[in-house]
């Protein structure tokens, strides 16, 4: 049994994307697995700010919810990454994310 984490970059619940995440997670748990999906945009990420303090502490100084994904990702055996397409590439929420 794997733990799997979804984190879903839609900005609207029931988008495209995010009901892709939820029929993968439906699959997930009906073969044994457990899930958790974090919806980037209930979570309040801010942007780098390219300080370094994170270079000597491994730590960031900001006080947001990045930590918290940071911890689920660490607990996780599988990681899924989930965004709709926009331009081209990844839209904005996932591009902070990473």
């Amino acid at each position: 049994m794997k733990k799997i984490l979804i984190i879903s970059s839609s900005p609207r619940k029931g988008g495209n994307s995010d009901l892709l995440c939820d029929r993968f997670a439906d699959g997930a748990k009906d073969s044994g697995h457990t899930v958790e999906k974090v919806f980037l945009a209930d979570m309040n990420i801010r942007y780098c700010h390219g300080c370094g303090a994170c270079n000597a502490t491994h730590k960031c100084v900001q006080k947001d919810d990045m930590a918290l994904i940071l911890d689920k990702m660490v607990n996780a055996d599988v990681i899924v990454l989930a965004t709709p397409v926009y331009f081209y590439s990844m839209n904005g929420q996932m591009k902070t994310f990473m």
